[in-house]
């Protein structure tokens, strides 16, 4: 059994009368990345914070590499990285002085391969306000990880990242978990989030109401599959044309395109289909459903199963 890292039970934060988290219970391994997803105002940061230590929890408990953040944050603090939508440094501060500052705080050297990793190698000696806004996410990400924490709080780390950074971090972001680095993620980009998360939990209205692999939480739902097909003669253009489990049917460019609640029976049909009408088949396609469909299907529902 893999070591827990991170353990939250019936935690809860409020805000004087306001209730931003209510009850909530998950754990993390060590080595994974943990995926807390939901729209704004669902809790993510202030389950992020009280994590982090920056916050009290109202209510629960929480334990980070076995220390409590509320209470143990000068323990804590060593263990963990922290990249924050803001990152609050000075404006004249250097890439270079904040490299050295950072590591100085957590006693190791200055990481600086880091900052050439993160494309900074010829802005060590800018001034932080002269960076772009991708210069100083990456920045802020290349701090985070520089004393090689066990685990790693990132909040919406691409953003603002150009396509060529946002592939160095998640390859990053995979030989950290490879290490035995555990990462929470919080995002609100879909499809990082199910290409990099070995599990995830959507959070609504301050508590979780789906939580498990990305495979897992899409391969469930009303969601139905995408069945894209490209035939020689166009005889599925027919719109008196019914296949079984198809519930919607559209068509774009040169293709038929059907939504099935069970794709079997549907694409057993389409090629019986073409079959009988002497309609060579040049390309079918089936896309399942994206944890960003899953997502906004259980969002729009308010959480209903």
């Amino acid at each position: 059994m893999s070591e827990t890292v991170v353990e939250v039970h019936d935690f809860c934060k409020s805000y004087g009368d306001f209730v931003a988290v209510r009850k909530m219970s998950f754990e993390v391994k060590k080595g994974e990345i943990f995926g807390l997803l939901g729209p704004n105002g669902a809790g993510k940061t202030s389950t992020l914070e009280c994590l982090e230590g920056l916050r009290k929890p109202s209510g629960g408990s929480m334990r980070v590499v076995g220390l409590n953040p509320a209470t143990e944050f000068g323990r804590l603090k060593n263990q963990i990285g922290v990249q924050l939508q803001s990152s609050g440094l000075p404006e004249s501060i250097t890439p270079e002085e904040a490299m050295k500052f950072f590591c100085a705080y957590h006693g190791v050297d200055p990481r600086f391969d880091l900052l050439d990793r993160m494309g900074l190698s010829t802005k060590r000696n800018n001034q932080f306000f002269e960076l772009s806004t991708g210069q100083q996410r990456r920045l802020s990400l290349a701090l985070a990880m520089a004393h090689h924490p066990a685990v790693v709080f990132l909040d919406e780390p691409t953003a603002g990242l150009d396509v060529a950074t946002r592939v160095e971090l998640h390859d990053l972001m995979r030989e950290l978990k490879t290490g035995g680095t555990t990462i929470i993620l919080a995002t609100h980009d879909m499809a990082e989030a199910e290409q990099l998360s070995d599990r995830v939990a959507i959070m609504l209205k301050g508590e979780i109401v789906r939580s498990g692999s990305p495979l897992e939480i899409t391969a469930t739902g009303a969601g139905l599959t995408k069945i894209s097909v490209h035939s020689q003669n166009g005889s599925l253009t027919d719109p008196q044309i019914n296949f079984p489990a198809v519930q919607q049917k559209t068509a774009k460019d040169e293709y038929q395109i059907f939504f099935s609640s069970d794709i079997g029976p549907t694409v057993a049909a389409i090629i019986d289909y073409l079959k009988n009408e002497n309609d060579a088949l040049i390309d079918l396609r089936v896309e399942r459903p994206t944890l960003e469909d899953r997502f906004l299907e259980i969002t729009n529902s308010g959480g209903a199963k």
